[in-house]
């Protein structure tokens, strides 16, 4: 069997500056290759911090289980670290870095994730060969990073991020917030453009919206900090017609226990 591309193990996550608020109660989940998964649950869940913990935040803190990518474990390694290994996230609200293009933003983020140099002329040739796979105009790799980006240009920059540094794992953070229907479908078309049979894909999202666009292979609802049940897209087609309550009700859970604590996650 393929080895998989991350496997979380018995995860639980605190809050690094609030220790006794535990977050996510223990998760597993596995992604291998070529493999979507969709992650959805109400506010308050969870979702973004266990994407966030993937990525290495140190927001949060891992209390116990690991995280293993390509079979190594970096429940230790650095926020930098797992980038250059192959971990990518895109943020549900990219920061404006006003001065910085987003042409020597990607430039060294290539150079950090290869670790070497990109000669000038070889880095040209593979911005605009992704800029043309996503369709996107070598004007927005002039401009300076987000700075006055609506918010579809934003998730637009984020996907030819992605696109560039070609990660092993994209984990995509409500890339759907804010987003009116016809960016939501250039944005998707966008990820399904880049999709590899090598890459893995995680989607936090609350609806079922971008899954019309970018079809998951499996889905999890996350309540209370763990997953609490599993399914295909069957399934999150049911949360968009339900809502989670009938689900939890199925479940046992009552829908007064889903947030985990009062703004403490997402």
């Amino acid at each position: 069997m393929t080895q998989p591309i991350l496997e979380v193990r018995d995860l639980k996550v605190s809050i690094t500056e609030k220790p006794d608020i535990q977050i996510v109660k223990g998760i597993d989940l596995t992604i291998r290759p070529g493999e979507i998964h969709a992650l959805m649950g109400p506010n308050g869940s969870g979702k973004s911090t266990l994407a966030s913990t993937i990525a290495g935040s140190p927001t949060y803190k891992v209390d116990s289980g690991s995280i293993l990518f390509r079979g190594e474990d970096v429940t230790a390694a650095t926020a930098d670290a797992r980038a250059r290994m192959g971990i990518f996230l895109s943020f549900q609200y990219p920061t404006p870095i006003p001065g910085v293009t987003m042409v020597n933003l990607m430039r060294e983020s290539l150079k950090a994730r290869r670790g070497a140099e990109v000669p000038a002329r070889e880095f040209l040739a593979e911005l605009r060969a992704t800029l043309a796979k996503l369709k996107m105009s070598e004007d927005m790799a002039r401009r300076y990073v987000n700075d006055g980006f609506s918010g579809g240009e934003k998730k637009r920059a984020e996907i030819l991020q992605m696109g560039l540094l070609k990660p092993d794992l994209a984990i995509l953070d409500e890339t759907d917030s804010g987003l009116d229907v016809d960016a939501l479908r250039t944005v998707s078309e966008g990820v399904n453009a880049l999709r590899t049979s090598d890459m893995g894909v995680l989607i936090i999202t609350h609806y079922e919206r971008i899954l019309n666009y970018i079809e998951p292979d499996f889905v999890h609802i996350l309540v209370g900090g763990r997953i609490v049940t599993s399914g295909g897209f069957d399934l999150a087609k049911r949360v968009e017609h339900e809502g989670y309550d009938p689900i939890l009700k199925e479940l046992g859970i009552a829908s007064a226990e889903t947030p985990v604590a009062e703004g403490a996650a997402r």
